[in-house]
């Protein structure tokens, strides 16, 4: 492939910045739920992910499921939430997004 071709060039650079682009599309269309602990979503959980993580995840999850969920970014992803931090994220989960039990 000659990428001194302008038009060859460009069609290049859009292929390669086209699945970035998708994948940002629509995440600024979610909005969290507002409630107690919501800014320690922000502070926390959004440097990693982006809110669709939470909302997908919303119909499966009980108090027990968003636990495990925020251990799991704790323990293995390593996730640097302090304790008091986590309980207020996780009742913020389950208040906003927990699956009845």
């Amino acid at each position: 492939m000659d990428i001194r071709n302008p038009i060859r060039a460009a069609l290049c650079a859009a292929l390669l910045i086209a699945p970035f682009a998708a994948a940002q599309a629509g995440e600024a269309d979610i909005v969290l739920k507002d409630g107690s602990g919501k800014d320690r979503v922000q502070v926390h959980c959004m440097v990693c992910h982006s809110t669709d993580y939470i909302v997908m995840n919303s119909p499966f999850l009980d108090r027990k499921g968003w636990e495990a969920t925020v251990a799991k970014m704790i323990k293995v992803m390593g996730a640097p939430i302090p304790d008091e931090d986590a309980r207020l994220i996780v009742d913020y989960l389950v208040a906003s997004y927990g699956k009845a039990p």
